[in-house]
Order: structure tokens, then sequence, then C-alpha cells
């Protein structure tokens, strides 16, 4: 019998109680049931994965584009989702609220909340309403007793502002505030890492790791509690599709298919 959204999101939050676990972001529906089948316990959307899998540039889709795309992957796999849900697609609190409603409607056993604000000049929004944000997705989450894991995430070091003293305030504002899990994408050394876990304990951490610098084994000694890939699934399989595709236009050959994925995918999706 397929799992129902409570239950899925039951089991996510008990996942984040101990131990480590890899949360891998698929940007489609055939991404996360093949991960499914090779037994990871949770996925992740992706914002840029999936913005590029409709023809659009990251922080370029419209809440309705996400919400679909949720529920799409939310029905297609019987393990917790968790939602990019890149800023809230709004900067009010209340219009944060009204779409964080929306998108835990979807199914999701968790969303996240980010504190970018797009503009160069002006990365981050200021900190009281990143705070009062947070505290709106949480009452959201919160209207119908739903579940769903709330992420926090601070984009400093994303956006050119790499202090790890403003990341933490952030962080232990947003943990304050309602937020489940904490993270940080964009922090790389131990003790960066380590820094963040011990200020937000005992609340679990989220790591982005983009890069073969660690293994699992290695996340997990610093006390992280879950490791996602951000869009670098898409990445690689763009990587592939480019790569071969260039090949036939600008040389008219085709040696690159013979590096096809060797497995039978009708058969995956039976």
């Amino acid at each position: 019998m397929p799992l129902t959204a409570a239950d899925k999101r039951t089991t996510f939050k008990k996942m984040h109680e101990s131990g480590c676990f890899i949360l891998p972001n698929p940007f489609d529906v055939g991404g996360a049931r093949a991960l499914q089948q090779l037994g990871f316990e949770a996925v992740a959307s992706t914002s840029a994965g999936f913005a590029w899998s409709i023809g659009k540039p990251d922080n370029r889709v419209t809440v309705d584009d996400v919400c679909d795309h949720l529920t799409a992957l939310s029905a297609a796999v019987d393990i917790p989702v968790n939602a990019d849900f890149e800023g809230g697609f709004a900067v009010e609190p209340d219009k944060v609220a009204a779409n964080v409603a929306r998108g835990v409607k979807t199914g999701v056993a968790g969303l996240s909340i980010e504190d970018s604000t797009g503009d160069a000049a002006k990365p981050l929004f200021d900190f009281k309403l990143a705070v009062e944000r947070i505290k709106a997705a949480r009452k959201a989450i919160d209207a119908d007793n739903s579940g769903v894991v709330l992420t926090g995430r601070c984009e400093a070091f994303l956006w050119g502002q790499p202090d790890l003293n403003l990341v933490i305030e952030r962080l232990q504002a947003y943990s304050e505030a309602g937020a489940d899990c904490l993270y940080a994408p964009g922090i790389k050394t131990n003790e960066e890492i380590s820094a963040v876990v011990k200020a937000v304990a005992p609340k679990p951490v989220n790591l982005l790791l983009i890069a073969p610098s660690r293994s699992l084994r290695e996340v997990a000694d610093l006390g992280v509690r879950r490791i996602s890939v951000g869009a670098s699934l898409a990445r690689m399989a763009w990587a592939g599709f480019m790569k071969a595709a260039q090949e036939m236009a600008e040389k008219g050959t085709f040696t690159e298919m013979a590096n096809v994925y060797p497995g039978q995918l009708n058969k995956m999706f039976k």
C-alpha cells in the first residue's frame, strides 16, 4: 500500500534524530523514482535542476511551476520529498506563509526557506525580516499540524559574504523562530561545519556537497545529519547531454553515444 503524506512526514522527521543520511536531488519524476530504487530513503527537489528542465534559469520559476513539480514528485515515490522552496516566492512574511501553505498541500515532507534577495547589491534580507519570514513559514506549516520539517537557510556564503559569525547568528535565530533543520550552503572547511553544528545543536544541520571532498562517514563524524547535492545530478545529466549534442553539431560524429547508461531503463520504470 502506498505511503500517505503523513507517513512520509513521520519517517522524515525520525530520519533527523540520529545518524547522517544522503538526501540526493532529482530534477524530475524519473530521477526521483530511480533514486528510490537505488535505496535512498528520501530525496529533495532542486530549484536549479528543475528550472533547467523546463527551460528557465534558476530562480525564475513561479510558485505554480514549483507546486506542480512538487506534487508530481511526491506522488511518484513512496519516500519523503524535501522541497527546495527558494525564498518562499515572496518577500513579505504573510505572502511567504500563503505560499508555504500551498507547498505543504503538495505532499512534501520537508520544505526550506532561504534568506537571499537575489540582489547582488543587498544579497540578504534584513535580519529582522529574515527571521519573521521563518516564523511565518512555521505558522503556515503548523496551521493544520502537517508535521512538515522546516529548514532555515542562510545563503551568505553563496552570495560572497563568507562571515561565519553572521551565518551562525542567523541560523540560531531561524532555529528559535521555528526551523527544525539548519542549512548554510557554501560552508566547506571542517572548522566551519563543526562550528555551525555546535552552534545550533541539538537541531540537525544539512550540508551541501557539490565536490568529491568528503565521504558520508567523514561528514557524519562532524555531526552533520543530512547531505544534499544541490543541482549536481542535474549538471551531470546535462554534461552528458551537451557533450554528445555538441559533438553531433560540431563534428557530425557520434562517438559519445558509446557512453550511454547501460542499464535497462524500461525495467526500472515498469
